[in-house]
């Protein structure tokens, strides 16, 4: 396998080699805790696929909390109540209903994060070494900290770019929660900009969502700029939670 990646990562770049890039990334030291940054490799498989499931479950609380705050669903947990007490007199089939609709929206605000994790565990997950490393011009990356794996980061060659442009995608930017504060993160997204910038990428893209504040202040503070929004189904749109597009230009040569 090491072989396979070495000679993938010079048919993209005659720039630089694997070993180069290894060497650079063990160099990336935090002055908290010692961790370092490598391509993922097939026996990381588990462990990437654990921190990813789990990342995306950590927005369902806030997505929860976001729909209650919204005023039409108060208007909804106070009008049908109360509905329900005129028309039927009871405070107890109020309660019920008030405990029924908590319970749709916990689905709601759970199942659009299921459904991303399993469409990814079924796509590019599914195989990330023939995904991302054996396709020329993207990577995977995994942040290791005393021999686990710790934060991962992804990036694809965009296939249909604006006219003149280069552009590689940022995905998959995750750090567990025992390990955040240390500037994993910060050195994850650092190492995709290296890459794309010893490519010749005009841009690295990537997409968010509001939920996401403290990666959207991270890849602020580091550059990007926002490109526009958009909602990525109906569900989002009545929820609004926009989905944030991002981009860092390189300057020209």
């Amino acid at each position: 396998m090491a072989s396979l990646l070495c000679r993938a990562q010079r048919s993209c770049a005659g720039r630089y080699s694997c070993l180069s890039w290894m060497l650079r990334f063990e160099t990336q030291k935090s002055p908290m805790a010692p961790y370092h940054i490598r391509l993922y490799q097939d026996s990381d498989h588990k462990s990437v696929l654990d921190m990813f499931t789990k990342g995306m479950e950590e927005h369902i609380p806030p997505t929860f909390r976001h729909l209650l705050m919204l005023p039409r669903t108060l208007l909804l947990l106070l009008g049908v109540p109360l509905a329900m007490v005129l028309l039927s007199g009871s405070w107890l089939l109020a309660l019920m209903c008030i405990f029924s609709l908590l319970l749709i929206m916990r689905f709601l605000a759970r199942q659009p994060w299921k459904e991303y994790v399993a469409k990814c565990l079924h796509t590019d997950m599914a195989d990330i070494t023939k995904s991302y490393l054996s396709v020329c011009g993207s990577g995977f990356w995994v942040a290791e900290s005393g021999g686990q794996v710790v934060g991962t980061v992804a990036a694809q060659l965009v296939k249909d770019p604006p006219l003149g442009r280069k552009q590689l995608q940022l995905f998959h930017l995750s750090v567990s929660s025992q390990h955040r504060g240390q500037g994993i993160a910060k050195a994850l997204v650092r190492t995709v900009l290296q890459f794309a910038r010893d490519q010749d990428y005009s841009d690295v893209i990537l997409e968010t969502s509001t939920l996401q504040r403290s990666a959207l202040i991270l890849y602020l503070n580091m550059g990007f700029q926002r490109t526009g929004q958009y909602f990525m189904s109906m569900f989002w749109r009545l929820v609004d939670i926009p989905i944030i597009q991002l981009k860092y230009t390189f300057p020209a040569a």
